[in-house]
């Protein structure tokens, strides 16, 4: 699936009312992020695991300055930058943990979150490891929690961000579906399995970006970004399975430059 960008609040009904009430539209994201600063929140996708060059003080957290929100702050130079964001977050951790980043006059917010919440690591593990009817079966499961509980958890966080930055515009960014099917990759997992890691990433994306609209934040997909630089593609911008592990199914720098960065930057 391959999701531009959603607006929750496209109708004109709705501008109609706003108006009536005699509510101000709010700026520009470039104008509140001048204004009011940039705020990355997030799990490893937006902390930058697998890019290298962690910065020093984020400890495990591993906030690299070749992530995505650290490239584009430095681009952009907002008033601030709060980069906040941490290897192996979920959604209630970055409700419980991060949030305290945001504030009123917060003017832009990214934030990367869900699969850690559906065991992305544990289904990973299981493909590699304890073959294809393990992997399938594990895959199945955490599609089942995608659908049925992550919803929620989606909806409360984002629920949690609007009150704490009631002014930002919020950028959700989704999830790369990670093979190339009939690739170059000659051992390995199965077709079978990656075309089913695919379509968990593809559900992913679509629960995300409908919590993401229902919010009225704005969802940026990276899979046309990484389309051509899937594992099994001859140029990945993703690791396979690395050492160190935690590595593992993370972007490269280049994913974080050509595939998040400019997904980010065109919502933002």
């Amino acid at each position: 699936m391959s999701v531009r960008r959603f607006w929750a609040s496209a109708s004109t009904l709705v501008l109609a009312a706003v108006a009536a009430l005699g509510i101000a539209q709010p700026a520009s994201a470039d104008s509140l992020a001048a204004a009011g600063g940039y705020v990355a929140l997030g799990d490893s996708y937006s902390s930058g695991v697998g890019a290298g060059s962690y910065l020093s003080d984020s400890g495990d957290c591993r906030r690299s300055t070749k992530s995505y929100p650290y490239l584009w702050a430095t681009a952009n130079s907002p008033s601030s930058f709060a980069f906040v964001a941490c290897s192996g977050a979920t959604t209630t951790s970055v409700a419980g943990t991060q949030l305290g980043a945001l504030s009123s006059s917060t003017g832009l917010v990214s934030v990367t979150a869900g699969g850690n919440d559906v065991g992305f690591a544990d289904v990973m593990q299981d493909c590699v490891l304890s073959g294809e009817a393990a992997c399938l079966s594990s895959v199945g499961s955490a599609v089942s929690q995608v659908q049925n509980s992550l919803p929620s958890k989606l909806s409360s966080l984002y629920g949690s961000i609007r009150s704490r930055a009631p002014q930002a515009h919020v950028v959700v960014l989704g999830y790369p579906r990670f093979y190339q099917l009939s690739g170059s990759c000659i051992a390995g997992l199965s077709e079978k399995e990656r075309a089913a890691i695919n379509n968990a990433s593809e559900v992913l994306n679509g629960v995300i970006a409908k919590q993401a609209a229902d919010a009225g934040f704005t969802f940026s997909s990276v899979v046309d970004e990484f389309a051509g630089h899937e594992l099994c593609s001859g140029d990945a911008w993703l690791h396979s399975v690395s050492i160190p592990v935690y590595n593992s199914y993370h972007p490269k720098a280049a994913g974080q430059s050509g595939g998040y960065l400019p997904a980010f930057r065109s919502a933002a």
